[in-house]
């Protein structure tokens, strides 16, 4: 069963020297990472938070950043079209119906039902499509 995928930012993040980062990984959540979050003071503010801090935990790589680079403000600065995109993919490789498939050439989900790859949900997603 793959737990990791693969992912390009519609626009890129761009971080504090103007390196700009679109490939990643995402990883698939786990409880604790749905359950931890909603402890968080910024989440019982504002429950908008939740996906910021959720995804700060799945995303494993952004561009030349790893897992300890990764966090929430990270996240926070992502152009809005990104934080759409990734949390469509969030949704698709979580939900209890995804079957695993990806593309066998690019390895980003791929959900047969549909005819189409995450990159693709995501842009709908920001589009309105």
């Amino acid at each position: 069963m793959q737990t990791e995928f693969d992912f390009e930012l519609p626009k890129g993040f761009i971080d504090t020297t103007g390196t700009l980062h679109r490939k990643g990984k995402m990883r698939l959540a786990t409880a604790m990472d749905e359950i931890i979050p909603l402890r968080d003071p910024r989440v019982r503010n504002n429950q908008a938070y939740l996906s910021i801090i959720l995804l700060s935990k799945v995303v494993t790589r952004l561009g030349t950043l790893e897992t300890s680079d990764i966090n929430t403000g990270v996240m926070e600065r992502l152009f809005s079209a990104d934080l759409a995109y990734l949390q469509a993919l969030y949704n698709r490789i979580n939900s209890p119906t995804y079957d695993g498939k990806t593309c066998p050439t690019c390895n980003r989900p791929y959900y047969e039902d549909e005819g189409e790859s995450s990159e693709e949900v995501g842009r709908e997603a920001v589009v309105g499509g």
